[in-house]
């Protein structure tokens, strides 16, 4: 049997000059949202009325309060209703007021007049803009089949968009949310668990943690770090699983300075471990899951010392562990990270993580697994399911896909035409240039499209290839997104807090910002699909949503734009062993009959990595705690505190290298492609000898992003070894490596 699993179903479990007039130039009863007199003093927020919404800066989506005064947001807070993130807001949060008014951003519709990548800029009306954007469109689709299109979305306003493009015969579809983060760990728990973890452990009330890879502390996502540092403050101990010591490995109890890519064989042995001596939970496994017997056969030779050598640890370190967790077992949170698309083994290794959480008991218990609740049931509103023809899927071997097309294929579709040419190309809200490795082949790929239509709020590196370039609204200037949760519950109770919190409006849109409701409606009009449109607007899309709670936007508004009610608490009761789960056996599938019938390993296997070659070090790259990948670099405020990605080099090497912190360099991959800019160097015994870091997203090279151009190093571009995961088709983006280039001079990486 295949496992599918469809998208909807899967969620609900070069320069703009000519576009960039500054704000100062703008006559404020010309634009709603400029200010239109003086206001009091900085510090002083008389006068301002509050907005409740939802930011949007990360995915993580706090629940926020803006303080508006004539017109012009003066200040962003942690709304104080929340019961997720409270008052509290980080970074990124408070500096969406620099976002909004950022000069740099696409105010326009523009038509390129040049070249894609080097492009002239035109201003035009929206009536011209959609004109083009549908005929173009149309064409590639009467002439080469409705599949010839391919869709890059990101984030909330993209999903709209992203539905309709699907119902005109598309399944091109490529997020990088699941082919290069979060789609391989969710997939891996689907084929265990039957349903995808989210981040749903509860580390408040956890006894231990194991975090592998997992940047808690520098991804500042509110509601998820104050979880853990309340678990931290109970008492929990601390497992960190990381080549680097990173913010989390300084409170860990246990730093475990692993080999990158052997994470998979570190957690067989732990499971082995646990098996062979009795100290899993076998009243659990029992009622619970399925194939125990094969499992155990399948990490018998999975040793402490087999595992030892592969990890470059010591044998006592792996066992510590071991005998942590089961001496805490079943209050362990196993966390199942987010981005782990890190190096084409990595379906492998999120079994294991859902393996070791079953043959814990670490399942609807305090301080385990949570089972992903809305708390709060939604209306669904989109446009209709469309046909896909199954002889046009670029599934290929990757059965276990998540939703959407594997990125690699989308991309051999376009360059080559095989086995069908993709031949138009719609980004809206994703920088393919850095979302996706092997960049100067995605760089091809997009001039070789008949068009490129782009919808963005920043001018980010992707819009330098648009022929119709569209500016949305920002997250503050729109509806789009309801964050509905559950929070508050604690051990011994029975009852939870479900919320509902809906993305409002701040401001009203300044210049000639739409949003994806009424720009993709325009479009469908055009295209044919007028008939088919769901709703007429955000606000009737948004009210038709929150309909079955009871609740409406105007409701919304009066309470603040938040609602709680009581929930039920994700805890089973006390001395439940005995669970049902989606699959097809009904319950975890440690041994997985549906994967070994697919031809992949049933059992959590490791498959080895590419050793480092001599004279370079792995590429490693992760979080910015002010940044989110490239989509902040260009705000003044965060750029000022963290303006460039420093490269983590280990101190031992550094100096045998003659190199100091502080010192400037390129960097160099193994086929010879070389940073465009510099960035520089920090040298720390915290990290190991084969491996070098930088924080992602920054290097962009677009002259419109006049604050971020050029700072620090664009590590995508050094990703040019395109490695696949087997199971899933999601990218490892983690198998390049790199040597120094110090004024002009070659500096080799010791071995």
């Amino acid at each position: 049997m295949a496992l599918t699993l469809t998208r909807r179903k899967f969620l609900q479990t070069a320069s703009l000059a000519a576009a960039s007039i500054p704000l100062s130039k703008v006559t404020a009863g010309a634009q709603p949202g400029v200010v239109k007199k003086s206001y009091p003093a900085p510090g002083s927020f008389t006068g301002t009325e509050s907005k409740p919404s939802v930011c949007e800066m990360c995915f993580w989506r706090c629940q926020i309060v803006g303080k508006v005064r004539d017109g012009r947001l003066v200040k962003l807070e942690g709304n104080p209703k929340s019961v997720d993130n409270g008052k509290s807001i980080c970074a990124r949060g408070n500096a969406g007021v620099q976002l909004l008014y950022d000069p740099d951003r696409l105010k326009y519709p523009l038509k390129n007049i040049g070249e894609r990548g080097k492009p002239v800029w035109k201003r035009i009306s929206w009536e011209e803009a959609l004109d083009e954007c549908a005929t173009r469109l149309k064409a590639a689709q009467k002439n080469h089949g409705p599949h010839s299109l391919a869709i890059f979305p990101h984030g909330a306003s993209a999903k709209y968009p992203m539905q309709f493009f699907e119902m005109t015969g598309t399944e091109n579809v490529s997020e990088a949310s699941f082919f290069q983060c979060r789609g391989i760990r969710d997939m891996g728990y689907v084929s265990t668990f039957g349903f995808a973890p989210g981040e749903n452990v509860d580390m408040a009330h956890a006894k231990a943690m194991l975090l592998i890879g997992t940047h808690i502390g520098e991804n500042i996502h509110v509601s998820h770090v104050k979880s853990y540092l309340k678990g931290l403050a109970n008492g929990a101990k601390l497992i960190v699983v990381d080549p680097r010591f990173s913010a989390a490995a300084s409170k860990a109890d246990i730093w475990v300075k692993i080999k990158p890519g052997t994470d998979t064989a570190f957690m067989m042995a732990i499971m082995n471990y646990l098996v062979v001596n009795n100290k899993y939970d076998k009243a659990f496994v029992e009622g619970s899951c399925e194939g125990f017997d094969a499992f155990r056969e399948g990490i018998a030779h999975a040793t402490l010392e087999w595992a030892a050598k592969i990890c470059d640890l010591a044998v006592a370190q792996i066992k510590e562990v071991a005998e942590l967790l089961a001496a805490n077992a079943p209050n362990v949170s196993i966390h199942p990270g987010r981005h782990v698309s890190w190096h084409g083994n990595d379906f492998q290794r999120m079994r294991a993580h859902a393996c070791l959480t079953a043959i814990l008991g670490a399942y609807a218990v305090p301080g385990g697994l949570i089972k992903p609740s809305s708390g709060i049931k939604l209306g669904k509103v989109g446009w209709p399911k469309g046909e896909h023809d199954e002889e046009f899927s670029l599934t290929g071997s990757h059965k276990f896909k998540p939703p959407g097309m594997p990125t690699e294929n989308i991309k051999k579709a376009m360059l080559e035409g095989k086995p069908y040419p993709i031949k138009a190309c719609v980004c809206w809200g994703q920088n393919p240039i850095q979302t996706i490795p092997g960049q100067q082949a995605t760089i091809q790929a997009l001039k070789k499209m008949d068009f490129v239509m782009v919808v963005d709020v920043m001018p980010t590196d992707i819009t330098m290839y648009a022929d119709i370039l569209l500016p949305e609204g920002s997250y503050l200037e729109r509806y789009d997104y309801i964050k509905n949760g559950l929070a508050g519950w604690q051990p011994g109770s029975d009852t939870a807090v479900g919320y509902i919190a809906p993305r409002m409006p701040v401001v009203e849109p300044m210049f000639e910002r739409r949003d994806q409701v009424w720009i993709t409606n325009q479009l469908a009009i055009r295209m044919g699909y007028g008939d088919k449109i769901p709703v007429q607007s955000l606000p009737e899309m948004m009210d038709q949503m929150l309909a079955p709670a009871g609740l409406s936007i105007a409701k919304m508004q009066a309470m603040g734009g938040i609602h709680t009610q009581p929930a039920k608490a994700p805890y089973a009761p006390a001395g439940i062993k005995e669970h049902a789960f989606k699959t097809d056996s009904g319950k975890i599938e440690l041994y997985s009959e549906v994967l070994s019938d697919a031809g992949f390993p049933a059992v959590p296997t490791f498959l080895p990595v590419e050793e480092v070659p001599e004279g370079f070090a792995r590429l490693v790259y992760g979080r910015s705690p002010v940044h989110t990948f490239n989509r902040s670099q260009n705000n003044r405020w965060l750029h000022h505190e963290i303006p460039e990605n420093p490269l983590w080099i280990n101190e031992e090497c550094g100096k045998k290298m003659g190199l100091k912190t502080g010192d400037r360099v390129h960097c160099e991959n193994q086929d010879g492609i070389r940073s465009r800019t510099d960035t520089v160097v920090m040298l720390t015994p915290g990290i190991r000898r084969d491996t070098v870091y930088m924080a992602h997203g920054y290097g962009t090279m677009n002259t419109a992003m006049t604050v971020a151009k050029d700072q620090g190093v664009d590590d995508t571009s050094l990703i040019s070894k395109v490695v696949v995961d087997p199971e899933t088709g999601a990218h490892g983006m983690r198998n390049n490596f790199v040597r120094l280039i110090k004024n002009g001079k070659t500096l080799n990486i010791p071995s």
